[in-house]
Formats: C-alpha cells, structure tokens, sequence
C-alpha cells in the first residue's frame, strides 16, 4: 500500500486531510452516513474514525477515493462560486433538481449511487452553472 500511495504522490496524513475535509462537507450538504460512504467508497468505520477531528489515525487510500474527494471538494467550491449565501452553497446539493440529468432527483442522490460516473457528472452540471468564472 505504501508503494501505490508514494506513486500518487499522497501520504497518509493527506489522505486523512483530504477525507475529513470531505466528510465535514458532506455533513454540511446533510448527506446520511450512508450517503458519504457511498460516494467515497469508504465503509462505514473509516467515516466514524474521520469525523472524530481530535483523534489521531492515519489511513491510505486508493486512487478512486482520493479523486472522489476531490470531486466533493470541487463541488464544494464551485458552489461557493455560484452562490454568496450558504444556505444555497450547503442546502443545493440537497435540493430536487428538475434538470433533465437529475430528473426530480437531489445532486446528493445521484451522487450516492455510489458509481464513479454519477459523481462526474454531477460535478460536471455543476461546474457549467457556473459559466466562465475562472
């Protein structure tokens, strides 16, 4: 495992970093214990473990879940693009979309669908909100 994380170019206090800046900005959205788990593919005492801030662990993760949370992270600034209130930047993941990607579905569903594809795309319809802010 050291080797895979060394090629990535992640240690482990990085990966614990990464994933609780996830974990709290999921908990921002109101996303389930389920949800988070499901969309960066960790089980469920990983996600204990990341939310106790004060406790001290280290943990490697792999090449998918380290690109789920940065797509999180991504969502998350683009949002605060987007949006100066952060009722919109926490609440919007949360909220029936009627876009026809979503279908009446909150980006928080599609995301948890647990697949690799659902998250990109959900960031991708996202970022376009955004337009040319760059």
């Amino acid at each position: 495992m050291t080797l895979v994380l060394q090629s990535q170019g992640f240690t482990k206090d990085q990966c614990v970093a990464g994933l609780r800046a996830a974990v709290g900005i999921l908990e921002k959205w109101q996303a389930s214990s389920e949800q988070a788990c499901r969309i960066l593919r960790i089980s469920r005492s990983t996600y204990t473990r990341a939310r106790q801030r004060d406790a001290e662990w280290t943990i490697g993760l792999d090449h998918d879940q380290m690109q789920r949370i940065s797509f999180v992270l991504n969502i998350h600034a683009t949002l605060r693009m987007i949006f100066d209130n952060p009722e919109n930047v926490y609440g919007f993941p949360g909220m029936v979309n009627d876009n026809s990607f979503f279908n009446g579905r909150t980006p928080l569903e599609i995301m948890a669908q647990g697949d690799m594809i659902s998250l990109y795309e959900t960031f991708r319809r996202i970022d376009v909100l955004r337009g040319a802010q760059w």
